[in-house]
């Protein structure tokens, strides 16, 4: 009895340093920097000035669609290369996994610079002459994040017992990955999604290195006439990456919900 009053103690313990943390760390600087930006000119009163200055801003709606279709385009790459990659080292080259392992996390420990040069003067010159090239170099950048989310969700599953009863039901290896695998780890690929897409959309160093204009190199030459203006385009790159997952997010638990009534109603 004493034991568990002290593991539910240490419990709630737990959690409560971890909510305060939270807070302190993310709430109280977001809930400011939110506070601040809807001040009024010379930071009195509150308004949407600075958030219409932003809108009215040479450049914006360019910048913003063009990261945007950078990030769904590296996302996309990153899912069509990793998830077959994944499967494939967990199903049959299960010895060679610490090996992809390594290569997957190299992106963290080879400088930003020497990755964009060298990388860049590796691709065939019709890349290197368009923005399209930066969806590659994002791709590269994410291997490290994606790749656990995707390994963590394969361990999780029966993969060899799923695959072998898709396969001796008749399915080739395509539908088997379409149609038993990803549905079995939808949690790893949408959480791989989110990583992608995050880090794709928020990109600067090799933007700036490559010399590219997207939208977080815009907003450095943007911000630096309004500082109010600045506090208000970063709360909106926050905000909007985060509506931006949500919206991707219900629209995969719709999917699954419905996925699973289907299974549902020809089980009955």
């Amino acid at each position: 009895m004493a034991d568990q009053v002290k593991n539910q103690i240490g419990k709630y313990i737990l959690i409560g340093t971890s909510l305060i943390i939270t807070i302190l760390i993310f709430v109280f600087p977001l809930a400011s920097a939110s506070e601040f930006s809807f001040r009024g000119n010379f930071g009195k009163g509150h308004s949407f000035v600075n958030y219409t200055w932003l809108i009215h801003q040479e450049g914006f709606l360019p910048h913003l669609l063009l990261s945007l279709q950078l990030a769904i385009l590296a996302s996309a790459i990153n899912l069509l290369l990793m998830v077959p990659t994944a499967v494939i080292a967990n199903l049959k080259f299960p010895k060679w996994r610490p090996v992809l392992d390594f290569i997957c996390i190299l992106p963290l420990i080879i400088p930003v610079v020497s990755l964009a040069i060298g990388a860049q003067v590796a691709m065939p010159k019709s890349l290197q002459n368009s923005q399209f090239e930066l969806p590659f170099f994002f791709v590269i950048i994410a291997l490290p994040f994606t790749y656990r989310a995707l390994d963590i969700a394969l361990t999780s599953v029966e993969l060899k017992t799923l695959v072998e009863a898709s396969r001796n039901l008749g399915a080739n290896w395509v539908l088997t990955i379409i149609r038993v695998i990803i549905p079995s780890i939808r949690s790893g690929i949408t959480g791989a999604l989110f990583l992608a897409f995050a880090l794709a959309i928020g990109e600067f160093t090799l933007t700036s290195l490559l010399h590219w204009d997207t939208f977080p190199t815009w907003t450095v030459n943007a911000s630096q006439e309004n500082i109010l203006g600045a506090i208000a385009l970063s709360v909106f790159s926050f905000a909007g990456a985060i509506a931006i997952l949500m919206f991707v997010s219900l629209i995969a638990n719709r999917r699954a919900s419905n996925s699973n009534l289907k299974i549902e109603e020809v089980s009955e």
